[in-house]
């Protein structure tokens, strides 16, 4: 009987101190031992809150660098469009010499706020288009010449967002600014430099992509249309053969002008008229044709400097222009990219602030203890132990022989 109640009180007091230490801390859990399943679950779930946390801080993160490269790009793109209705504008007879010297001046400055722009960088001071090499100025512009040269690298740069979830929080300025296909985007057609003719090469597309494939499966193309007299011409390959159509008919014809040539699925819209001994050369090698957005610039800048006037300076301004389009293409397509990846991470960020409420009420039903139960709990508790002391002292003092003796 002496032991039983020993080991009663012992009990008691084990449980009177675990309730005590949960009603202290508010925890139902203090050490593995109290609910080893339940501590399992304490670590499992915690786990899961700091891995939510960090991916919540990358999306933060990446979420005000991409918001930041979003303005810049819409930045950009007003530049650009500026850019382009000044070179229009200079298309234009009536201009005197100062006035093309005047939008050469306002070009210049385009350029140079556009290096600005291309070496924005983010709130940490890390450049947005350097590819991974953030702490690099990407683009570095020569005074003299205002030729600009890249010193970042043609690599993206990505953030960890979840469980196999990455999403890029900045673009190469290689592809963005640098690496842009020349003319159209598939091939080149420039007038000679030494046309003496006021011919004008205009707006030019494929119009027939199984043609012009056929005329490229063996190679870029490199042709040369050369005019005779009266609108007369004839079309050679690089090596000075005549280019032949699908018959192995030598491409001949006769221009009109204001109209347009057409062979080998590519349609040029022309103006003006050629003289004998003009030319117009068509390149289709786009690995080799590219020009940087700034190079463009430069290349208008140079024309209205430079005296050219009349047929000479639209075609250089058209060509320029039609390679600025392919810079505002190259802006605009990235700006929709940025703009998918904000929204990817707004879903995610949302996705995670529903999860965690839902993690943290789990570790809370886990973990922390219902306060009025254990306080209750503490009280009958309490007082069952000191019933369970108190018929102990009356016990133990009782023997047989006070028994007898009664």
């Amino acid at each position: 009987m002496y032991q039983q109640q020993v080991n009663t009180m012992l009990s008691q007091q084990d449980a009177l101190s675990q309730t005590e230490n949960e009603v202290s801390t508010g925890n139902a859990i203090n050490v593995p031992s109290d609910n080893p399943i339940g501590a399992a679950q304490i670590v499992g779930l915690n786990h899961i809150l700091a891995e939510n946390t960090e991916y919540t801080n990358n999306i933060t993160s990446a979420n005000t660098r991409l918001s930041t490269e979003s303005s810049t790009l819409s930045s950009v793109s007003n530049l650009l469009n500026s850019v382009n209705d000044l070179g229009l504008s200079s298309i234009n007879g009536a201009l005197s010499s100062s006035d093309l010297s005047n939008i050469a001046t306002e070009l210049t400055q385009y350029r140079n706020q556009l290096v600005q722009y291309s070496n924005t960088t983010d709130a940490n001071g890390n450049a947005l288009f350097a590819g991974t090499s953030t702490t690099t100025t990407p683009f570095v512009m020569n005074s003299s010449t205002g030729q600009v040269t890249y010193a970042g690298n043609n690599q993206q740069s990505f953030v960890s967002i979840g469980q196999g979830l990455q999403v890029a929080n900045g673009d190469s300025g290689s592809s963005l600014f640098m690496n842009l296909p020349a003319g159209n985007g598939t091939f080149v057609a420039s007038a000679g430099t030494s046309n003496t003719g006021t011919l004008v090469v205009g707006a030019n597309s494929v119009t027939d992509t199984a043609a012009y494939q056929a005329a490229t499966a063996s190679g870029p193309l490199n042709d040369t249309i050369t005019f005779g007299t009266n609108g007369t011409y004839s079309v050679t390959d690089a090596a000075g053969n005549p280019v032949t159509d699908s018959s192995g008919n030598p491409i001949t014809g006769t221009y009109t002008a204001g109209g347009s040539i057409s062979f080998d699925g590519m349609s040029l819209a022309l103006s003006g008229t050629p003289a004998a001994g003009d030319t117009v050369n068509i390149q289709s090698d786009t690995s080799s044709n590219t020009q940087d957005v700034f190079t463009t610039l430069n290349n208008m800048i140079n024309a209205l400097q430079g005296g050219q006037t009349g047929a000479a300076l639209t075609n250089t301004m058209n060509q320029q222009l039609e390679a600025l389009g392919q810079a505002m293409s190259s802006v605009s397509s990235t700006t929709v990219a940025v703009g998918s990846r904000l929204d990817t991470l707004q879903q995610q960020q949302s996705s995670y602030s529903d999860l965690g409420v839902t993690y943290q009420t789990a570790l809370t039903d886990v973990q922390n203890v219902d306060i009025t139960t254990a306080i209750s709990n503490l009280s009958l508790q309490s007082t069952a132990l000191q019933a369970s002391q108190q018929v102990f002292a009356k016990v133990q003092g009782t023997s047989l022989f006070n028994y007898l003796q009664g």
